[in-house]
Formats: structure tokens, sequence, C-alpha cells
């Protein structure tokens, strides 16, 4: 086996039709294999980048807010700031 092969393992999963053409429709190209289609969505999934004390603070501030009713319509934002 050449360097840089990459070893694959083979294995048959059931799934439900509508979740294949799911699959099938976030091909990039035709021939573009099921596997690449899942690393793809698998990588997307998997943040590995840890969230900052200051990110964790503002989230623990906002559900403090929401709790306490200080909430804003989306639609009031807008026609506050001339959006909408």
């Amino acid at each position: 086996m050449p360097i840089g092969t990459p070893i694959t393992a083979n294995t048959t999963i059931c799934i439900d039709p509508r979740v294949k053409d799911k699959l099938t429709s976030l091909k990039r190209y035709p021939l573009e294999s099921y596997s690449s289609v899942v690393e793809r969505l698998a990588n997307l999934a998997i943040d590995e980048d840890p969230l900052s004390d200051e990110a964790i603070h503002g989230i623990e501030e906002a559900l403090i807010d929401i709790k306490n009713g200080r909430l804003h319509a989306e639609e009031d934002i807008m026609k506050e700031f001339g959006l909408k």
C-alpha cells in the first residue's frame, strides 16, 4: 500500500429512504461517496474550539435576561433601526 493511502473500512447501515435522499442531495458532485458526505456533516456538527470565558459569560447574561422577561421581538428591533 502506498504511503499516505487512507485505510478504509466497509460497513452496511440501514437508513430511511428519505435520509438517503437528503444525503444524495448533499453530494457536491454525482460520484462523491456517502462517506465524504457523512464526514463533512460530522465535521460541521463537532466544534473543536471551546467557548471563551467571555462568550460563556455573555450566554449566561442572556439567559438571565430571558428568564426575567427582558426580551425584544425581532420585528420591533427591525422597525426601530429602520431595517424593515
